[in-house]
């Protein structure tokens, strides 16, 4: 049951709380028991997603979970389970148990207290990719904001209040505004129907028949693409990246930001799915906005964690521009782009907080030939560094292909200058790997290389790269079934609105 997912991330969360006072250490082991027995409830249902179980007509649900919550408002949880939202839930709880790695030797203080924050965050964010029922998802919407602002602001680096403070502000003011957006449907299913209601199910399509329509669905696209996030409601993300701790950028760049993807794919184009045609082309101009923009700003960092950071902005304006294309190779494309990305931006982060705790320093101008002291950590840097600018062979390089692909079908113009984001993604990763590892020591630094713990975890994204890069068929094959039946809900929603109005 999903419900009991859950619970055992939130009761992990209060069992790591509470031992963390008796023992420091044991809430590490609390937190990696914990997503460590999640992961493998989870992991059977790979192997059924990717065999293609059901027939036409049956599907895309692995597991359906419903439960009376609210009934006198039609609130329930409700709580479902298909292709697309396993490989996010794996994501979630692989980089968690990478995120507990990078936390091990590096956070001394109220251990108890961190990890359980770090638990109820990732517990929100099974919720949101979970929850079915509109309000319900909303909940976990918040669960998963307050967790992260408490580890950004308390176990953050300098200038961490005014970073938690920021974030808190842009994600709670923009999701206030997709509150407004599932209350209006709810108010517009019960003059429809006589009754409230929040279930996905029953609101598909629902809004382009408001007259408030299009602010509705505004409501709803604002909330995502903050927290992918999109251009230019993005200036958050650098500072909450550069002063959060390392599982805290571990966590946000390589999960928190696909909720805001997944919110898209998801709810935001099924439930308004006119949105398509009327703000499709303005969606995709903000995608492209973004690869570029954020690209040729990460050419002038000179903090790592910064320039990680606007990378992070840029990939994902691959996800924006695929998802509005919605068609197959472009939402196959998006997916493998959030999961492709949710491993090389943490692998890279991991990387940007193990140098700083080593050097005490995030400036690149203060590195420089690190490969000959920690050849280890030299070549794990340029790996990722290869997934990121699209190396064939490298997960990486088969999502944007397909964005690019799919897109090219729709918008031949934002194509074309999308691509040049792959010319710039090789720019500012060779920028990053010669400043950092290439070229004169400024000092002859105390550097103590990747030890067993790190490369294993580094050694476990490096895998699902490659495995996404040269064999990303099954994913595709348990993408498939999920997409389609997205696209067909979305164009009998989109027609039957068209009759309507005739």
């Amino acid at each position: 049951m999903l419900s009991w997912l859950i619970t055992l991330l939130l009761g992990g969360g209060l069992l790591a709380a509470g031992l963390g006072r008796l023992h420091p250490q044991a809430a590490r082991w609390v937190a990696l028991a914990v997503l460590g027995l999640a992961l493998l409830w989870l992991l059977p249902l790979l192997g059924r997603a990717t065999g293609g179980p059901w027939q036409p007509g049956e599907g895309a649900w692995l597991l359906l979970e419903q439960h009376a919550w609210i009934p006198r408002f039609g609130i329930q949880l409700l709580l479902g389970l298909d292709g697309l939202s396993l490989l996010l839930l794996l994501l979630t709880l692989v980089l968690g148990l990478v995120a507990v790695a990078a936390s091990w030797w590096e956070i001394e203080q109220q251990e108890g207290f961190y990890y359980a924050n770090l638990l109820w965050s990732l517990a929100g964010v099974v919720g949101v990719f979970t929850a079915l029922d509109l309000f319900l998802f909303f909940f976990f919407w918040e669960v998963m904001l307050i967790p992260m602002y408490f580890l950004i602001g308390i176990w953050g680096h300098e200038a961490r209040h005014y970073a938690a403070i920021k974030f808190f502000i842009y994600t709670q003011a923009s999701s206030l505004l997709m509150l407004v957006g599932i209350l209006g449907l709810a108010f517009l299913h019960q003059q429809e129907q006589g009754s409230y209601s929040f279930s996905y199910f029953d609101l598909l399509g629902s809004g382009d028949r408001s007259p408030h329509g299009f602010w509705l669905m505004l409501g709803f696209f604002i909330a995502f693409v903050v927290k992918l996030p999109a251009f230019p409601l993005h200036t958050w993300l650098p500072d909450a990246h550069t002063q959060a701790p390392t599982a805290g950028s571990i966590i946000l760049a390589g999960v928190l930001l696909k909720t805001g993807a997944y919110g898209l794919i998801r709810f935001l184009i099924p439930l308004f799915p006119d949105s398509l045609t009327s703000f499709g082309p303005i969606a995709m101009g903000l995608g492209v906005a973004g690869i570029l923009y954020a690209a040729v700003v990460a050419f002038a960092q000179t903090d790592l964690k910064r320039l990680i950071a606007y990378t992070s902005i840029s990939h994902m304006g691959f996800v924006l521009l695929g998802v509005y294309a919605w068609n197959s190779l472009a939402l196959q494309g998006a997916v493998l782009q959030m999961l492709t990305h949710g491993l090389s931006s943490a692998a890279l982060f991991m990387l940007a907080g193990a140098l700083q705790q080593r050097l005490h320093t995030r400036e690149l101008s203060r590195m420089g030939g690190l490969w000959r002291y920690a050849p280890r950590i030299g070549f794990i840097a340029l790996f990722f560094a290869m997934a990121s600018l699209g190396m064939p062979g490298l997960g990486n390089f088969v999502a944007e292909f397909l964005v690019l692909a799919g897109s090219f079908q729709v918008n031949l113009p934002m194509t074309l200058i999308a691509a040049l984001g792959l010319i710039t993604a090789a720019v500012y990763a060779l920028i990053m790997i010669q400043k950092a590892f290439h070229g004169p020591a400024p000092s002859a630094p105390a550097l103590v290389d990747f030890d067993r713990r790190e490369v294993t975890a580094m050694a476990v994204m490096m895998l699902g790269l490659l495995w996404m890069g040269l064999y990303p068929q099954p994913l595709i094959d348990s993408l498939g079934p999920v997409l389609d039946q997205l696209q067909r809900t979305a164009a009998v929603s989109l027609e039957t609105v068209h009759w309507s109005q005739r």
